[in-house]
This record gives structure tokens, sequence and C-alpha cells, in this order.
């Protein structure tokens, strides 16, 4: 008789087997996935770059990226109406926290490429485009309705012009600048002021008339507004080649340094600047340089009825403890200028509101920093030395700004990152100069901006700027704007604040190295890149050769492949190691592409938790 052990023996094996065969496959399954495209796991002990390694990850790039559905050709992730009604948060609407950036987590991100609206043109070069735009590129014309008798646009057959009117200027942005200039004495009316005017922001812009006429004066508006119930106010701008941002004076401050700007302007902005102490009339003082104005044109400044007077009063009264003075006043607009030195801040009596900011606030940090309602003392130099101390418009792109200090670098490195960006940017245009015309470029951004050596390469040609300064790196951006230039600090592991279709170039050095090592998804960055750039632009791509290898792959399912070219530069003082520069063009889609009945419709987009 067979014992009952020995007959049970071959399955036994068999369930052996099989449970060694299934943990050899879990096992291979889970390094597949760790170190697949978009991983997180990024440490490798012997060195192993498992992102961008090439061949280990060829199986499972993708053939192709899937289109959105048509309803999201206008999709801004982190400033979605729609997320923030699924997540269900809690925001207090009266601070305007609706209007903040709230992103989607990872595994709720759009993994499709945003489709241009049907009859999408190439848009109209500069300098044309200040004055009119194809209405197919942005099909809205309710504003053209709402604001038919203040000349901000109106829809004539296939194109919206651009009148240049605004809410308080309807004679034209142009007449209202130089009427201010007069208004502060400046020589021959040039808002300019003999270059010491050159960096302004413009809170509630509109669709940026403002910024586009300050232009002529040699003078670089940061335009400004949410996106609200003026829906694509700012997409207008954009589309006009008007240098524009969306974003709110809310909670959080304005992602800029402290004394960014010369000028700060509101003409009926619709802004409660008496609201809690005063908070947002703070964050301006924190942007404002010393001796800074703030130009207000709006009824409180003139109006006669009770309401608006007692408005006007307590304002008034604000800005005097602020240590603000009036320095013009007439017709509709008051002009302000904050103190050039602390003297005012010290004679003031202890308990006056609002407060001096604690020492240990750095009024540089702008990331996800909630605002602060005190005022931000200068240092003890620029108090002595009773301003910024920076050369007027145009010397003051070249010049070693005194702030380089605060950063540690010398003025003589400052100038050899100068000369080294003048180079690269020679190269760069002549790897292009078969295919670029002479209007093809307007919007551009530079995604790691580092000290503007890119956007001042630029200087001269008919182009603006975004200079990105990577959140690690924030400290870098107060360098960009006391050279002239504008730009914002932002996180590459989330998509930026802006509409699709806003750029004709990006320029990413070592952006996909950066975001690698911080474990982000190099996937992501190129879907939100083709997310922001026109139908026709270039991306100009510089990295290490891994990168550059991996990113290649990816250029067919992007459609950036109308035009592709590699090199290997120069080694220089800027370089890391070995690198390459990749340079692509988008292609312009035709209709085929915008209405793909593959197109991802709303309940498909979240990738799995």
């Amino acid at each position: 008789m067979k014992h009952r052990n020995d007959v049970s023996f071959p399955k036994l094996l068999k369930s052996v087997l099989l449970g060694l065969t299934v943990c050899l496959g879990l096992l291979c399954f889970y390094y597949g996935w760790s170190f697949g495209p978009g991983s997180r796991l990024s440490d490798d002990p012997d060195g192993f770059d498992p992102l961008f390694a090439g061949s280990r990850q060829v199986a499972e790039l993708p053939k192709t990226i899937h289109i959105c559905d048509m309803q999201f050709s206008e999709l801004i992730p982190c400033l979605d109406r729609n997320l923030i009604y699924q997540l269900k948060l809690k925001l207090n609407l009266t601070l305007m926290e609706h209007y903040e950036r709230h992103c989607p987590r990872p595994e709720r991100r759009y993994n499709c490429l945003i489709p241009p609206p049907l009859g999408y043109k190439v848009p109209v070069g500069w300098p044309a485009s200040r004055d009119e735009v194809w209405k197919a590129n942005i099909p809205h014309t309710s504003l053209a309705q709402e604001k038919s008798d203040q000349n901000w646009m109106v829809v004539n057959g296939d194109k919206i012009n651009f009148p240049g009117g605004g809410t308080h200027f309807h004679n034209g942005a142009d007449k209202y600048i130089v009427a201010l200039s007069r208004m502060l004495k400046f020589p021959d009316f040039k808002f300019n002021n003999g270059g010491n005017i050159r960096t302004v922001l413009d809170v509630g812009c509109g669709v940026a008339s403002f910024g586009a006429y300050l232009l002529s004066h040699h003078v670089i508006a940061m335009s400004l507004a949410p996106n609200d119930g003026h829906e694509n106010q700012i997409q207008f701008a954009l589309e006009r080649g008007i240098p524009s941002t969306l974003g709110i004076l809310g909670t959080k401050r304005l992602t800029y340094p402290s004394r960014s700007f010369e000028l700060a302007h509101c003409s009926r902005c619709r802004i409660d600047w008496l609201q809690r102490d005063g908070i947002l009339l703070l964050e301006l003082d924190r942007l404002l340089r010393p001796g800074g104005y703030f130009v207000y044109s709006s009824p409180e400044a003139y109006a006669h009825d009770p309401e608006n007077q007692r408005i006007w009063s307590v304002m008034s009264d604000l800005t005097k403890r602020m240590c603000w003075k009036v320095v013009a006043k007439k017709d509709q607009s008051v002009v302000w200028a904050k103190p050039l030195t602390n003297s005012c801040y010290l004679k003031r009596n202890p308990w006056t509101k609002p407060p001096l900011c604690n020492s240990d606030d750095d009024p540089d940090a702008s990331w996800n920093v909630s605002m602060k309602a005190c005022i931000s003392q200068y240092s003890a130099k620029v108090h002595r030395e009773r301003g910024s101390r920076l050369t007027p418009w145009p010397q003051r792109l070249t010049t070693a700004p005194p702030r380089l200090e605060e950063i540690g670098i010398s003025p003589e490195e400052f100038q050899e990152d100068t000369s080294i960006w003048q180079f690269r940017v020679s190269e760069y245009w002549k790897q292009m100069k078969s295919v670029i015309e002479r209007n093809s470029f307007r919007n551009v951004m530079d995604m790691n901006s580092y000290l503007g050596g890119f956007s001042a390469a630029l200087n001269g040609k008919d182009v603006w700027v975004m200079n990105v300064a990577p959140v690690h790196a924030s400290a870098n951006l107060k360098i960009v704007y006391d050279r002239g230039l504008i730009g914002t600090v932002h996180d590459w592991c989330e998509a930026f604040s802006t509409y699709p279709r806003t750029y004709d170039l990006l320029h990413a050095w070592a952006v996909f190295s950066d975001i690698e090592e911080r474990g982000c998804s190099a996937e992501d960055l190129l879907i939100e890149m083709d997310r922001i750039l026109r139908p026709n632009g270039f991306v100009i791509i510089r990295d290490k050769p891994s990168v550059i290898n991996y990113i290649r792959k990816f250029v067919t399912a992007l459609k950036w492949d109308d035009w592709l070219s590699e090199v290997e530069p120069r080694v220089d003082a800027l370089s890391s190691g070995e690198e390459r520069v990749l340079i692509a063009r988008k292609k312009l889609w035709d209709e085929e592409h915008t209405t793909m009945p593959a197109a991802i419709q709303p309940l498909s987009l979240a990738r799995p938790s």
C-alpha cells in the first residue's frame, strides 16, 4: 500500500515550479515597470541612467500619443475649474483662491496632445499681430460685445481687430501713456524716463493694450490677469504677441522676486486694495524697486460720490502708513512713489500698521508662498546707496547688476555667461537658417534662464522672452529683472500657467536632466511642452546625449518631425559634460489630426493609480 505523501509528490513538485514561475514573472514585471518611461525610480548603484538609457525602453515607447477630445483645446491643467469641482476643493471665493493654481496629481494628468481649434491658422506675424489676429485661433467674441464701447476689440470678418482701447482709455493706450508721461514730467514725454523705467507690472490688464503700446517706449510690461469672467483675455494678449501671463492677486505671492519692477499699473483693475489690512497693496510694495511708482486710474481717484470718497480716504491713509507719497494727480489718475530708503519706516511708531516684516522673512521667496501683510525693508546696502544703482536701458542689459553678489556670481563670470550665450544662440540660428523665416518667432520661452543670457542674446530681434527660473534656482530671477528682462519662477514637474499654443520657440537647457534627478516624468514634460507650443513652432533641447537619444524616440508621436536637426556643440564654461542640441519643428496639424475618432474622452484621461 502506497503512502499518501508518495501519491501527492508530483503534484507538490508542479505546485513549487508554478510558484517559482509566478514569482519570477512578478519580479520581471516589477523591474520592467520600475525602470520604464515615466518611472520615479531613478537611483541605480552602478550609475545606470534608468530614464534615458535608450534601448532598454524601446519596446515600451509609444508609437502614438493619443489626441485629447476637442473640448480640451484650451486646457490649462493647473487652472482647470472642472478639476476644482471634481476634487470638491473647499476654496475661499472672496480671496480668489479658485483662480490660483491647483494642479492635478500625476495619476490624473492628461496624457494626450491638445488639439488646435478647427480652422486654426499660423498666427499673424509681429508687428501686425498687435492690431489683429485670426478669429479661428481664438473663437471667442463675447469680449468684443461686452466691451464694445471701450474699444478693446472688434470682430471684422475672419479676424479680430484691437483698436488699442481699454476700460479707462477708450481713445487709445498710446494717448494714455503720453498723458501719464506728461504727468510725471518724463523727458520728451517718453514713458521710459530716459531708460530708468524698463520693467512694468500691469495688473488686471485686459487684452494687454497698455503693455502693447509701451513697447514703442522701450518698456516691457508683465501683463497679468486671471482666467476669470473676462474669458480668454490673456489668450488674446498672447496671440497678439504681447508679453503676458495668467495670474491673480489672491492669497499667494506673485512668482517674481522683490524689487523687480520700476512701475506697477492698475487701470480699473477691479481689485479691492483695502482688504485684509492692505495685503494686496503690500504685495505690490514688495515687487516695486526703491522709488518705484504705482499708477492708479480708477473712480476712487477722482469721483466725488460718498462711497468713492470714503475709499479714497482710507486708501490715502494706508499709503501714508506705507510711506508712499503722491507725486502726481491729474484728471482720473494718481501716482504714488515708494521711498528710496528705510528712513520713513524707521520713523514710524513701533505699533503702526502695516508692520515691518520679520528679519527672517525672505522677500524674494515667491513659489507657493503666502502673502504677508507687512512691509519688506531694504538691506543696509540699498538703504545706504539710496536705490538699486541700475544703469539705464539698454546699457542695463549687459552691465553686471549689483545683486549678483547675493547669488555668489562675480562680474567676470556674468560677462563670460553673456558671451557664451551670444555664441550659443548664433549657432542655434545657423542650425535653423534653412527653415526659419523673418516672422518665425515672436513669443519665446527659456525654460531654464539662469542669468538671462539666452534672452539677452536675442535682443534686437522682434521677440520677447519669458525667462523661467526653476524653483531650486529662483534666486537667479532677480538678475534677469535687473537686466531689464522679465520672467517667472516655475516647477517643471507641473504644468505652466498659460493657454495652449502660446509660444513659437521653447529653449530647454538641462531641463530634462533636472526633472530626472527630482523623480519627475519626462513624458509629462514633453506633452506639456507640446501643449504650450504653437503649430510650426520650434523646440531647442540642449542636454546630455542620453536625454537627447531618449527624446528623439518621441518626436514622431509628438508630431515634432516636421524638421529635425541634431548636433554636438562646442564644450564651454557652462557645459557640465558632453552635450547634444536637438532642434525640432512641430507640424501644423490638419483637420485629419484634429478630428481623429481615437481622440481621448474625459473619462479616459486619468492614468491608473
